[in-house]
Formats: structure tokens, C-alpha cells, sequence
């Protein structure tokens, strides 16, 4: 049977789903974690090797003897050389849409935060501040209702069209843009120029996969075009944005706000910018994580090695 490594298993699944599935494929070693040093060490006598961000690089592929198999928990694989992979033969496979109402949830979760301050107002009742209030309502920030604003939605794959339908149910005019047509544009949803998403839209929203002609598509310039009063969304990859440019924008009030859940570098530098930048609000790139979703990443990336043990491999991402 295929020897099977996991080089870092640990944000899959920290303890509440099981690996049973794929230790049923074969002898399966599982680590939490894998510093760059020691892949080759461990995955060494591997055929089938599973990474979520371990790096994969040619020369740890050409170094894996055995490897036959790399299978990405996720959907982004550029953590893996696949070129290289294609040369020795080797299939690399991801796992596409898990996390599509996950991602879209976190989306609207951070403009609610943007545009409501629940978490603010919570925290300012717990320290007794309604409790000795004159009045019988207080608030501490603007409210902003959403049924009215437009969301701009750069990125219309599968979860940019469910940030949009999400939009649309709280009544929001939608304007998108992408870099092919989309073959699906839900009814209410209007195409427009990268540049239009940037001047027209109370929020913006960034659901791009990042590649070499995106990298820093939110700079100075379009911060520019932004409306004072709109607020940035990025919960796709944190390099879309410049950064240094972000926070100034910020800080400078010429955009209302930001909610981020992805950084360029993951852990921050304790330096970023951002981490101290006006009303800029950053989760530790969870929108992936529910359990829901991780549990669907988990099904496939099994299904996934099954599908390659038997023949009949699915997901491939480097065939020839």
C-alpha cells in the first residue's frame, strides 16, 4: 500500500474532525506541523504527500524519490512547484469550492462589523455604560444601513457570485468585475470596468485568486478613486493589496474602513501597517475554518487520494 504523509495537518483539523478516511487508504503519518528543513526527512519514503503550506519546491520534489502524488488542502496551490511535479510525473490535486458560503459569510461578517459596531457597542454595555446612560439608547459610531449601497465585487468566480447574492438579499445594488466573462451573472448583478468597481462602490469587496497581474491591484491610484465613506473587504489573498498604501488611506480618512482576514505575509510582521491602521479590523485568516467547511476540505482531499489509488484521479491541477 501507498505510504501516505500529511506535512501539516493541524489547522484542518486541530482535533475535532478525524483522519480515518485517509488512514483507511494506506499507512498515513500525520504531522501538525513541518518546518522547511525536515519535509524531506519526513515524507522521504512517501508516494503520497498532502501539504497545506509547507512548501513543495522543485527541489524538495526532485528529492522525494518515491513521490507520486502531492495533494493540496486547499484550493490556492501555489505552495507547490507543479511544473516541476509535471516533470517528474507527478499529480498534484486541490480541493476546489469547500469553502464557498464560508468565505462569503466573512465577507458580510466584517461590513456588518464595518457598518454596525456590534462588537464596540457590546463591549462598551459591559463596562456599564448603558447601565448609567440618561437616555434609553446610545451609539457610539455612525449606523449605516445597507439596502441602498453598492457592492463592488472584483472577482466573480464562485465565491465573488455568493458575496453578490448575499448582497443582493440585504438589498444592495451589485456592480462586478472580472478578468474573463463570467459564464454566470446572477439577475440583479451589473459587469463593469476594474476602475468603475473602485469609484462607484460604497464597499468593495476582493474575491481574486492572486497571480502575477493582480499583486498589488489595490494601490494609491484606485485607493484614490474610493469614496471617503466606503469601506475595503479583502478575504481572498492578502497581496492583492498594498499595504503601506492601505494604511495611509486609512489613517489619512479618505476611506471609511477596512476588514481584512488574509495579510501579504502570514504570521504578520509585527510591523505591518496595518495592525495599528484607523478603523482597520483583521481576523487571523479564518474564513476558511468553520468546521463545515473543513469537513468538506477533508472528504475531498480523501476522496481526492482514493480517486488517484484506483486510477482515476480528480482535481488534477498540472496535467500535461
Amino acid at each position: 500500500m501507498a505510504q501516505i504523509v500529511v506535512l501539516d495537518g493541524y489547522t484542518l483539523n486541530p482535533g475535532d474532525l478525524s483522519w480515518d478516511g485517509l488512514e483507511a487508504l494506506g499507512p498515513c503519518e500525520v504531522y501538525d506541523r513541518t518546518a522547511q528543513a525536515d519535509v524531506v526527512a519526513r515524507a522521504g519514503q512517501a508516494e503520497i504527500v498532502l501539504t497545506n503550506k509547507t512548501e513543495l519546491t522543485a527541489k524538495v520534489i526532485e528529492a522525494l524519490t518515491n513521490l507520486k502524488y502531492v495533494g493540496v488542502l486547499a484550493t490556492g496551490y501555489n505552495v507547490v512547484d507543479v511544473d516541476a511535479a509535471r516533470r517528474r510525473e507527478v499529480l498534484v490535486t486541490n480541493v476546489p469550492a469547500y469553502s464557498t458560503r464560508s468565505v462569503a459569510q466573512m465577507a458580510f461578517a466584517h461590513l456588518l462589523n464595518l457598518t454596525l459596531n456590534v462588537g464596540r457597542h457590546a463591549e462598551t454595555v459591559r463596562a456599564g455604560k448603558w447601565s448609567s446612560h440618561p437616555d434609553f439608547c446610545y451609539w457610539e459610531t455612525p449606523l449605516i444601513e445597507l439596502a441602498g449601497l453598492t457592492m463592488g465585487v472584483v472577482g466573480f468566480g464562485r465565491i465573488g457570485r455568493a458575496t453578490a447574492r448575499m448582497a443582493l438579499a440585504m438589498g444592495m445594488d451589485v456592480i462586478a468585475y472580472d478578468i474573463d466573462t463570467p459564464a454566470d451573472v446572477p439577475a440583479g448583478c451589473r459587469l463593469v470596468e476594474l476602475d468603475e468597481v473602485f469609484r462607484l462602490s460604497d464597499v468593495v469587496s476582493l474575491h481574486c485568486p492572486l497571480t502575477a497581474e493582480n499583486k498589488g491591484l489595490v494601490n494609491e491610484q484606485r485607493l484614490a478613486m474610493m469614496k471617503k465613506s466606503a469601506f475595503l473587504i479583502n478575504t481572498s489573498r492578502g497581496p492583492l493589496i498594498d499595504e503601506r498604501a492601505l494604511a495611509q488611506a486609512l489613517n489619512d480618512e479618505r476611506i471609511a474602513g477596512a476588514g481584512l482576514d488574509v495579510l501579504t505575509s502570514e504570521p504578520p510582521e509585527k510591523d505591518n501597517p496595518l495592525l495599528s491602521a484607523r478603523n482597520c479590523f483583521i481576523t487571523p485568516h479564518i474564513s476558511w475554518a468553520t468546521r463545515a467547511a473543513r469537513q468538506r476540505l477533508l472528504k475531498v482531499a480523501t476522496e481526492n487520494v482514493a480517486a488517484f489509488l484506483v486510477g482515476k484521479p480528480q482535481n488534477v491541477v498540472n496535467r500535461a
